[in-house]
């Protein structure tokens, strides 16, 4: 194996952003890493069929301020598991994530997500495939457990065969996975909480990372989670309320609050726009969709969000739009946002 112990345990941060089908695109890693630089952001899953049989560029291109990023790769077969983590090597990934978690029906027929927790044994087989091609970290992203099976062995056998394959980093998602019956937004909802087992698989693995996933939706929540695991993971609520994560760096990842304002992150993602339509042609309300949340609360907020979401400005420049939504808010807003772009 190429990675060591002290590669493999480079967990880049105490809090990350989960990775999210439809959302945490590379746009939207461009948004979140202007609010924080410290925590670890992590790309939708990409299959490795899409990486072997598609545009290899289009699926892994990003950006250079997007760093630490890591790759979730979603597959069971160790050799396309292992090209495709040496693709995300060769593309600049900080780390290597398998999909042992996603749910959904349309992943089940891949033979991949959560159903690969039935098969511990492929799991490792996969993770030393990646190992002994990459330099970077395999990381696990799981369930505790599929179905209605609560028995903690099933998952504490999962960890340790996988991790005897020389994982050292498990982001556990408290819920089980009902591969029938529940849509993936079901079971975000349904099956039960149970933090205190990813609690119950640190102290018996406590030579490894584990971190955990799924209903922590504050600072408080937080904070108690990290009372008893390596690193916490966020959802949903980063994506729908951001401007949360301009406090992680200074609450969790020891580093400086973040000196910008709503309206600087705003005016920073105009002249991404500006940029992105200008290389790639990418309308700017793809991107525009990801920022939606970020005045979650303020004043004026809704009729902010309305304007950036308005598919009648689609053909005005991002500057314009901004300005119309600043007039919805404070006297002054669209004038000092105007500077802002234009420095």
């Amino acid at each position: 194996m190429k990675n060591t112990d002290k590669n493999q345990q480079l967990y880049a941060g105490r809090i990350s952003v989960a990775p999210m089908m439809d959302w945490t695109d590379r746009h939207c890693r461009f948004f979140h890493r202007l609010l924080t630089k410290e925590a670890l952001l992590y790309t939708e899953m990409v299959t490795t069929g899409a990486l072997i049989h598609g545009d290899v560029e289009r699926h892994l291109r990003f950006h250079e301020e997007e760093h630490p990023v890591a790759l979730q790769l979603g597959g069971s077969e160790p050799a396309d598991l292992a090209q495709c983590a040496k693709l995300g090597e060769q593309w600049g990934y900080d780390e290597i994530n398998l999909n042992c978690g996603c749910p959904s029906e349309r992943v089940q027929r891949g033979a991949f997500g959560a159903c690969l927790m039935a098969e511990p044994q492929l799991v490792a087989d996969g993770v030393k495939a990646m190992l002994e091609v990459v330099g970077i970290p395999v990381t696990v992203k799981h369930r505790i457990g599929i179905d209605k099976t609560e028995d903690y062995g099933f998952v504490r056998d999962f960890v340790g065969a996988v991790s005897d394959a020389g994982c050292k980093v498990f982001i556990v998602h408290a819920r089980n996975a009902w591969l029938k019956g529940l849509s993936p937004k079901e079971n975000r909802e349904v099956p039960p909480l149970r933090h205190e087992l990813v609690h119950r698989l640190k102290r018996d693995f406590s030579h490894l990372t584990i971190a955990v996933n799924g209903g922590i939706n504050n600072g408080p929540q937080v904070a108690a989670q990290l009372a008893h695991v390596d690193g916490v993971m966020i959802g949903r609520e980063a994506y729908h309320n951001p401007w949360w994560l301009a406090s992680w760096d200074a609450d969790y990842l020891g580093a400086a609050p973040s000196a910008l304002t709503r309206d600087d992150i705003e005016a920073q993602m105009v002249v991404y726009m500006a940029r992105e339509m200008r290389l790639h042609g990418t309308p700017w309300s793809a991107i525009a969709r990801h920022m939606l949340g970020l005045r979650h609360g303020q004043p004026g907020s809704r009729r902010w969000r309305q304007i950036w979401s308005d598919h009648r400005l689609k053909h005005e420049s991002p500057a314009h739009v901004m300005a119309l939504a600043h007039a919805e808010l404070a006297p002054g807003a669209a004038e000092r946002s105007a500077q802002l772009v234009d420095a």
